[in-house]
């Protein structure tokens, strides 16, 4: 048995340098050959960079499904950036069923490349990524879900790992932000959404997936004046909806603002009042129109488009982006996965954009 591990390890070796592949693939292989079974997983001889398990190693169809069929970690341990599920919907208003999205996002997500065709972008030649599960914690009591979403990103983010969460209703980024503003003080934040989710209460309650960046802007996580909303609509209960978030120096942004229109210029603005500042990337799903999301719990028509989606995620580039989320994504509501699949791409995007990732020349 030795012997062939050997023989096995120095083969793989050789393929790795003739054809510059990153050796933790390598070895991913051989522990998947030698096993008999094919799944990704850790290998402690992984001397550079995770991959995603290659479709033309074993079908898409097949093999467990971790986000963009990663390795699957147990802590952020020698992580740069991970994919973390929150499977809540303990704070939703209208339809449920966001506590299945991370799990469904992980499933469509196994069509996923490691390249990124259309920036250059190459991540997993730049950090060492993994899918580290959901977080645990109380589906039956919201507030004390809260407080142990909070505790798990504060060990998440303690040594600089980078988190981008599978949600899971947008409740979830109220304690994520509670976390980071721990950790880096004041955020700036890029949030796409339908909704401006600062209602100060929902039917009598404080916490609730329309109230998150209220509470945020209230514990100062957020640096007001170069945080930005985008993708804004939809019916309301005043003239007024987007006053409170306006007076504290957030930009809002509305769908009707930015039809018919590239949202690159937008984005470079953005950019450069965020400067070196920290930055969160919070996406609902139902900032983009339910024609092409319609699975999520609270969708409103006239949305942004996926190529908006795409312009504003690539949009921050160069920033210091030390977060993300997707969230709002109801599997029950899409019974052809489409939802999740775009959720699974913008995700991606937003691994792409983190800072030190590696780009080719376009």
């Amino acid at each position: 048995m030795a012997m062939r591990t050997q023989a096995l390890v120095q083969k793989l070796v050789t393929v790795a340098s003739k054809q510059n592949v990153a050796l933790s693939y390598c070895f991913h292989r051989i522990d998947r050959r030698l096993n008999g079974r094919y799944f990704s997983t850790i290998s402690n001889f992984s001397q550079t960079f995770n991959q995603p398990l290659s479709g033309n190693e074993l079908a898409r169809c097949g093999g467990i499904a971790s986000m963009m069929r990663l390795p699957v970690a147990t802590s952020v341990e020698g992580l740069q950036a991970c994919f973390v599920g929150v499977p809540l919907d303990a704070g939703t208003s209208n339809r449920s069923g966001t506590r299945m999205g991370p799990r469904q996002i992980r499933t469509e997500s196994v069509i996923l490349r490691p390249m990124n065709q259309a920036t250059g972008a190459a991540p997993f030649e730049s950090l060492q990524v993994a899918d580290i599960g959901d977080v645990s914690f109380n589906i039956f009591n919201l507030p004390e879900a809260v407080k142990q979403i909070r505790l798990a990103y504060t060990d998440i983010i303690k040594n600089g790992c980078i988190p981008l969460t599978l949600g899971g209703d947008h409740t979830l980024s109220y304690p994520i932000l509670q976390a980071m503003k721990d950790k880096y003080g004041p955020v700036c934040l890029v949030h796409i959404d339908a909704h401006s989710d600062t209602n100060d209460t929902m039917f009598g309650e404080k916490i609730a997936h329309g109230t998150p960046f209220r509470r945020a802007i209230e514990e100062g996580c957020l640096d007001c004046e170069r945080s930005v909303q985008i993708g804004l609509r939809g019916s309301g209960y005043s003239v007024d909806d987007y006053k409170w978030i306006a007076d504290k120096g957030v930009r809002v942004v509305t769908a009707r603002e930015c039809w018919y229109k590239s949202l690159v210029p937008l984005m470079k603005e953005v950019n450069k009042n965020a400067g070196d500042r920290p930055v969160y990337i919070s996406f609902d799903i139902d900032g983009l129109d339910p024609s092409i999301a319609p699975g999520t719990g609270t969708p409103e028509i006239a949305g942004l488009t996926i190529v908006q989606g795409l312009e504003i995620i690539q949009g921050c580039r160069g920033l210091h982006v030390v977060g993300t989320d997707l969230v709002e994504v109801s599997p029950p509501y899409d019974p052809f996965g489409t939802t999740s699949l775009v959720a699974a791409n913008l995700l991606f995007e937003m691994l792409c954009v983190l800072p030190n990732v590696k780009y080719y020349q376009r």
